[in-house]
């Protein structure tokens, strides 16, 4: 038990006790004698306010609110009191803590390495991209690797092994020597240097040794590659459809690729570092022209900065967000009923048949991610999010770019918590993924972007991850944050 000094077993026993069985005179009269009872806790971290909001007695939960009892406290387990109502399906408990004076969610952040596309394979070493010395020797190094784009498309060859996989073609510089020489129309980003080493490269070499760091380099063309193909394994081909081919990549090597140490983790490694290569690329596609003022801009720090070429041009002048690669930010949330065991899931009519997925939206200039939630629970659901009701922790919320949906739904909105987050190269965004919980439950969708919207059950999401044939929805893929919001909510409290 976690009792302080001067509090006994027995007397802290006796006061959890009475507060899981509802006695409020009792609860009343030990907290009268001894109030440093309030926020104690017995076995496994429970503490009386969980206690009461398990068994749902609303009284008692009143009369520890009433003495400011410390609602974000969590047991063993990771849950909140006001956790434990909703499981237990004590709504009225749940909306009493809901309303107390900080609302709390205590869902842990979704490990990093869970989410596709964020896996750090690279130390991007920005420090090097000034140096064109060092840069120049790493092009014609051997051991170098070359990620090859045509129009942002990336080559890439089919998985034997796995069907409707693809693996990256990681190519060397050899191979790309007629491209580098010949190719007039060619843009070279300096990805960065791999972070686990190759033994049979790196042996009876120092840490601080250049020459034992393997550089990555991403090559886009925009011209006729055919001749190139031929020259490579016949396998070879650019990827054409971005969405889904881009979830479909795997970490086996092709063609004439380096052999590196697998990473003990969920997701594909070599997806984090296309995504990068093509959130940049795509940069460049849009900037070959100064936002400022119309005139061309020439390539620096190894794909990294544009400058323009006309001197007057007051872009040059300090430091400035169209010189350097963007990324946009988007908030993208689960909606949870207040009794916990249900979550609002809405579909466009573009979505795959029967597939629904979350909420979400871009973040606008001058705007907080707490500001964004509260604007866009607002403007695309019609979810009233008061001010002061949001966590600091408040959620980012992720999806993919096609699966943004705008709802309208009279719903209240509480407590919102950041989760996780996602790179989303489609063509450069950070999805920001949340939590949030709603205060009401009517839904009604707009039915000029929405074709359907509806509260699904626990069991029914349950039904729609494992794909059983009960299912009656489908989920987005799991390399969506959407799916990894989906799946983490029903993974909560499993354990109560």
């Amino acid at each position: 038990m976690s009792v302080n000094s001067g509090v006994s077993s027995d007397l802290l026993q006796h006061f959890l006790d009475a507060a899981s069985r509802g006695d409020s005179k009792k609860v009343t009269m030990m907290l009268k004698h001894r109030p440093e009872l309030l926020n104690q806790r017995g076995e496994r971290g429970w503490g009386a306010l969980m206690l009461a909001a398990r068994n749902g007695q609303l009284e008692t939960a009143q009369i520890l609110l009433k003495h400011r009892c410390d609602t974000s406290v969590m047991n063993s387990s990771g849950q909140t009191a006001r956790d434990v109502a909703l499981f237990w399906g004590h709504t009225h408990i749940s909306r009493l803590l809901s309303s107390s004076e900080v609302p709390a969610l205590s869902y842990k952040p979704i490990q990093e390495c869970e989410v596709y596309f964020n896996r750090p394979v690279l130390d991007r070493m920005s420090q090097k991209r000034s140096d064109s010395t060092w840069i120049s020797k790493k092009l014609t190094s051997p051991g170098s690797v070359f990620l090859l784009f045509d129009h942002l498309s990336p080559l890439v060859r089919s998985a034997e092994s796995e069907e409707g996989q693809v693996h990256v073609c990681k190519l060397r510089s050899a191979a790309v020597q007629e491209i580098m020489e010949n190719h007039q129309q060619k843009l070279l980003i300096f990805l960065g240097v791999q972070r686990h080493r190759e033994s049979s490269l790196m042996k009876d070499h120092e840490d601080d040794d250049d020459d034992a760091l393997i550089a990555w380099f991403a090559i886009g063309i925009e011209e006729d590659c055919e001749g190139f193909l031929k020259t490579q394994d016949p396998g070879c081909f650019f990827l054409q459809q971005a969405m889904p081919g881009l979830l479909r990549m795997s970490d086996e090597d092709a063609g004439q690729e380096l052999r590196i140490t697998r990473l003990l983790s969920k997701g594909s490694r070599d997806a984090g570092v296309v995504a990068q290569a093509r959130s940049v690329l795509a940069w460049h596609s849009r900037y070959q022209f100064c936002p400022t003022c119309g005139s061309k801009t020439k390539v620096e720090d190894s794909g990294y900065k544009r400058t323009c070429l006309k001197a007057a041009c007051s872009s040059l002048q300090g430091i400035h967000n169209t010189s350097y690669p963007r990324v946009d930010p988007v908030v993208i949330m689960l909606v949870l009923h207040p009794d916990g065991n249900q979550c609002l899931l809405g579909r466009k009519k573009v979505f795959p048949p029967g597939m629904f997925s979350c909420l979400a939206g871009f973040v606008e200039p001058g705007e907080s991610i707490e500001a964004a939630v509260r604007r866009e629970v607002q403007e695309e659901s019609s979810v009233q999010v008061p001010d002061g009701t949001l966590i600091t922790s408040s959620l980012f919320i992720l999806i993919l770019a096609t699966y943004i949906l705008s709802i309208n739904l009279v719903l209240q909105v509480g407590a919102v918590q950041y989760l996780c987050s996602q790179v989303w190269p489609m063509p450069s965004c950070l999805m920001i993924g949340c939590i949030c919980v709603a205060m009401t439950m009517e839904i009604n969708p707009d039915q000029d972007e929405i074709e359907e919207a509806r509260w699904f059950t626990r069991q029914q999401v349950i039904e729609a991850l494992v794909k059983d044939k009960r299912a009656v929805f489908s989920t987005p893929p799991n390399q969506t944050v959407a799916h990894q919001l989906i799946k983490h909510w029903i993974g909560f409290n499993s354990n109560l």
